[in-house]
C-alpha cells in the first residue's frame, strides 16, 4: 500500500511504497530530507454482499440477525373475491330497487355491508409497500373505523343536501365537497396509515363504487340529491 508524501521543500506530492514507513531520504525533485510518515491501520470497505445476512465476524459468524420484512401479496383468489362480491353488490342494488328507493333503513344495512370490504380492496392496492402492512384483527379494526367514517360522511352529504345548502348551483359544491373530501383522505390516512395521495385517492374510489350501486338501485348520480332539493 502506497503511502502519500509532500516533500516540504518544494511542496511536490508523490507516493512512496509502505516499506519505506518511517525512514528518511531525500526528495526527489529538490533533494530535500523527508520524513516519511508511519504506517497507519488499514481501513477495510467490507462489499455489501458481507452484510447481506446481518455482518459477519472475521470468524464468518453472523453478528446480528437481519429482521426480513414480509412481503404481502393479494392472492388471485383475493381479487377473484373482490370481482365476485362487486358483481353481487350490482345485481343486488338493480333487483331491490324499488326496497331501496322507499326504505332509509334498507339504504343505511346495504352501506354498512358494502362498506367495510370496499375499504379493505381499495388498501390492499393502495397501501404502501415499503411499510409492513396490516393484517388480522388489526386491520379489520382499522378497516371498520374507516368505513364507518366514510358512512358518516355520506350521511353529513344527504343532510346538507336534503337542508338546501347544496344546490344544483355549481358555486355551492365549492363549500360542500372540500370538506367532505378532506375528512375522508384524513381517515385513510389515518386509519391505515396510507399517504396523503393515496389516502384520497382511497376515499375517491370509494365514492366512485357507492355513487355507481345507488345509480344501478335507481336513485340517480349523486348530484341528482341537489337537484331534487333546490
Amino acid at each position: 500500500m502506497a503511502i502519500s508524501v509532500v516533500c516540504p521543500g518544494c511542496k511536490k506530492r508523490f507516493q512512496v511504497s509502505d516499506q519505506f514507513a518511517g525512514q528518511t531520504g531525500p526528495c526527489p525533485a529538490c533533494k530535500a530530507i523527508i520524513k516519511i510518515p508511519e504506517k497507519g491501520p488499514e481501513v477495510t470497505i467490507h462489499a455489501p454482499e458481507e452484510f447481506s445476512g446481518g455482518g459477519r465476524s472475521t470468524s464468518g459468524h453472523l453478528l446480528t440477525k437481519p429482521i426480513a420484512r414480509k412481503k404481502v401479496q393479494l392472492a388471485p383468489r383475493a381479487v377473484v373475491g373482490v370481482v365476485v362480491a362487486a358483481l353481487a353488490a350490482a345485481l343486488v342494488a338493480y333487483f331491490a330497487r324499488s326496497t331501496f328507493q322507499d326504505l332509509l333503513l334498507a339504504r343505511i344495512a346495504a352501506l354498512a355491508v358494502i362498506s367495510p370490504p370496499l375499504v379493505l380492496a381499495a388498501y390492499w392496492f393502495l397501501r404502501d409497500d415499503d411499510l409492513e402492512p396490516y393484517s388480522g384483527k388489526s386491520l379489520y379494526i382499522r378497516a371498520a373505523i374507516c368505513a364507518l367514517v366514510y358512512m358518516v360522511l355520506w350521511a353529513a352529504y344527504a343532510y346538507v343536501a336534503d337542508a338546501g345548502l347544496l344546490t344544483d348551483e355549481i358555486w355551492t359544491w365549492f363549500f360542500v365537497a372540500p370538506p367532505l373530501l378532506f375528512v375522508g383522505t384524513m381517515a385513510a390516512h389515518v386509519s391505515l396509515d396510507l399517504d396523503p395521495g393515496n389516502a384520497f385517492f382511497h376515499y375517491a374510489f370509494y365514492l366512485l363504487a357507492t355513487g355507481l350501486l345507488r345509480w344501478i338501485a335507481g336513485m340517480g348520480w349523486v348530484w341528482d340529491i341537489a337537484a331534487r332539493t333546490a
